[in-house]
């Protein structure tokens, strides 16, 4: 097993939450890890992420790479079509372990783009006009194909590509993700003779990451999977292993988090200092708000980009109602060290940082802040990744998947449900006269 790619620092917790009150929860938690070990606890028929790294075969990787080899080789632009855990995992993924301008020199394979998480005209509208003249395929991600937003999306484009290509060869060119045995979808990919992926059945949206819908996705985009799954799985084997929250740093961030909610900090932001975090905080951000927020409980999670949003979010963090923690994010290693050069005539007065790299000063940067809010009485604790790499990034995503769930089950709720969704959805579809439900009843 390599040297773990995350590190945990609570040491700006340590006037709020102490050893003893973090030790206290040891029993509890043994309790919690023997329970998602042995299948025993609530939810645990959505429980399969936990030992999806190290179960997922050589043979299913083959198929996912023999498939994204083939989009490559044909195609320069790849549309995903999903909402939530259908999408976020992949393009989290994908932006963090790309460049930053994703030009076609720079860019390892097609084009992604994204469709079915909106209700928009102007962007399908915008879509199909970038799209005119690509050369596409088609990925759609449902365990039900009855999503509303994703079911038009897919009935959107794929009515396009057969426009585009013809019935058959656009069938050549669509592959789904759905459930095993069942749905519209599933119905939909057999009778057209779409190439198809399972979902899981024990595996929720929002754990979905390391299946092929994320998988798929980022191996068109040139992501080393095997490098991607063997990170994660190295985390497992290391989270499984041991719930000492000593030794065991999700658990450890899930008990602080835990204790933190008790004492009135109930929105914790999570902020990054590196743009190539950006979608990996949207995918934490659905991670924990939809495994945690029921029952009237769970932490409120936001997500802030530093240096950035200090100069919009700053004073409010350092003076604002104290209800808040800080979960910083920072990368251990960049991939290119650039360094401020001598101006003869320092007309900006920055001649003191001649010689000093941008990763230096944004590292004074983060302790500057940390320490100012910690001062301000917004506590702060810091995750720190190794590298963007894909085995770097792997580790990420099954670090979060393991704290999200230790935090949900300390909280007294079910982390693999999410019943409040639904709701809107019934409302809106009453609104609809969508037959089978009341006109105009809310349900």
């Amino acid at each position: 097993m390599r040297m773990s790619s995350i590190r945990v620092d609570i040491e700006n917790l340590k006037n709020v939450v102490s050893d003893d009150e973090r030790f206290s929860f040891q029993d509890q938690v043994d309790a919690i890890h023997r329970g998602m070990e042995n299948r025993s606890g609530t939810g645990a028929e959505y429980l399969g992420w936990a030992d999806l790294p190290s179960g997922t075969s050589d043979d299913l990787l083959k198929r996912i790479e023999n498939s994204a080899s083939t989009i490559r080789e044909r195609c320069d632009a790849f549309i995903q079509i999903g909402i939530g855990g259908s999408y976020l995992g992949a393009r989290a993924g994908i932006s963090f372990l790309s460049p930053l301008i994703a030009s076609a020199a720079l860019r390892k394979g097609p084009e992604i783009f994204y469709a079915g998480h909106n209700i928009s005209s102007d962007y399908y509208s915008d879509l199909l006009a970038a799209l005119s003249d690509r050369d596409c395929a088609l990925f759609v991600v449902s365990k039900s194909g009855t999503t509303l937003e994703p079911a038009l999306g897919f009935r959107i484009l794929r009515q396009w590509m057969e426009n585009k290509y013809g019935a058959a060869e656009a069938s050549r060119r669509i592959v789904a993700a759905t459930d095993p045995s069942k749905g519209v979808l599933k119905t939909i990919a057999n009778e057209q003779g779409y190439e198809t992926f399972d979902i899981p059945q024990d595996v929720g949206g929002r754990f979905s990451v390391l299946t092929p819908v994320g998988l798929l996705p980022m191996a068109v985009a040139g992501v080393d999977i095997h490098s991607l799954l063997q990170g994660a799985r190295d985390m497992e084997a290391r989270l499984r292993a041991d719930s000492s929250l000593e030794s065991n740093p999700a658990y450890n961030y899930a008990v602080c988090r835990h204790l933190l909610r008790r004492k009135g900090k109930t929105t914790e932001i999570l902020s990054s200092f590196h743009p190539a975090f950006a979608y990996l905080q949207e995918w934490w951000k659905q991670l924990a708000g939809e495994s945690e927020g029921k029952d009237g409980k769970g932490i409120f999670p936001a997500t802030l980009e530093f240096t950035t949003d200090l100069h919009s979010m700053g004073q409010w963090i350092q003076e604002g109602e104290r209800f808040i923690f800080e979960t910083f994010l920072i990368l251990d290693q960049s991939r290119k060290a650039i360094a401020v050069s001598e101006n003869q005539n320092d007309e900006d007065g920055l001649n003191f940082l001649t010689g000093k790299t941008l990763d230096f000063i944004n590292e004074k940067a983060y302790k500057g802040t940390a320490k100012a809010h910690s001062e301000g009485l917004a506590p702060n604790l810091t995750i720190a990744v190794k590298d963007r790499s894909a085995y770097s990034l792997g580790q990420f995503f099954y670090f979060f998947q393991r704290a999200v769930a230790m935090t949900g089950y300390l909280d007294g709720v079910n982390p693999f449900d999410q019943p409040g969704v639904e709701l809107y959805k019934k409302n809106m579809f009453a609104l609809f006269n969508k037959p089978g439900t009341a006109k105009g009843q809310s349900q």
